[in-house]
């Protein structure tokens, strides 16, 4: 019987290498956050002490006013202030047998490796609606009308004179089922290579319609523009793997630590609807 050879073997060691699954992570990891367009990403967190940091975000000038022939235009400052932000822990694990790496069938490893980038991508969609929401609280733009067509038109006001440039409105599905049988609908065939998030549903008044079961309100909607939010990393992915020589098995579990916010609250309005009952 020859021996195995140490070059060329294929070992559960190999297969579960830390820094490669660790760069497949990283890799897949914002392909799959679904609201990324709309934030700006920095890494200058990384080597910073403290789970709290101060960061900045710019204030709204508020909306633009009738100015008549002859009239000045109104000048406002742009100013900025700071919100203290905590350092939040995306993580999540997976074990698996050697059985299921040796003998399953498919790539289990692969499965593994997608569904925590998968897993992590959605806790930064849901920490990004949750920014939006805190922000909603401490006076971002909200639009009094309904979540109609006409009430999309109404609130898009609220950018005053920066109401042009790329838009998304966030919806559930309940709203996208109103607003898609209006006239100005457009179908997401037709904005198909403009579109900014995957899975762009539509157009409304210059509005791609992203639909999301996040949105756990009935009729609440957000218009964002890019830009408003903004992702600030501390560190990169981390793997790490361990066995367990009882049952014979893997432990793979990643964790990365960021903070979310609301960078830019004008670019922001929260049409509010009314809880689901």
């Amino acid at each position: 019987m020859s021996a195995v050879s140490t070059t060329n073997g294929t070992y559960l060691a190999n297969l579960f290498n830390p820094q490669v699954v660790g760069d497949r992570i990283q890799k897949k990891l914002f392909d799959y956050v679904r609201f990324a367009p709309l934030a700006r990403v920095y890494d200058n967190l990384e080597g910073r002490p403290g789970s709290t940091v101060t960061l900045p975000y710019y204030n709204s000038i508020g909306a633009a006013t009738l100015v008549g022939e002859g009239q000045d235009i109104p000048i406002s400052q742009l100013t900025e202030s700071t919100v203290s932000v905590t350092i939040s822990k995306y993580a999540k694990g997976v074990q698996i047998t050697d059985e299921a790496v040796l003998s399953a069938y498919g790539d289990p490893i692969g499965e593994a490796v997608d569904q925590i980038a998968q897993s992590i991508a959605q806790a930064y969609d849901n920490a990004m609606l949750a920014a939006m929401g805190t922000s909603a609280a401490a006076g971002m733009t909200t639009a009094a009308a309904a979540l109609t067509a006409d009430g999309i038109a109404s609130a898009l006001t609220l950018f005053g004179e920066d109401i042009d440039g790329e838009k998304v409105i966030l919806v559930n599905p309940a709203a996208y089922e109103t607003i898609r049988k209006a006239n100005g609908w457009i179908p997401g065939t037709e904005v198909a290579a403009n579109m900014i998030i995957r899975g762009t549903v539509g157009m409304i008044h210059g509005c791609q319609v992203v639909v999301s079961n996040k949105l756990t309100t009935a009729n609440c909607a957000y218009i964002v523009k890019p830009g408003a939010l903004a992702i600030y990393n501390k560190r990169d992915i981390l793997v790490e793997t361990d066995r367990d020589i009882i049952n014979k098995s893997t432990v793979i579990t990643a964790d990365r630590h960021a903070a979310v916010y609301v960078l830019d609250k004008t670019k922001l309005i929260k049409m509010p609807g009314q809880a689901t009952t």
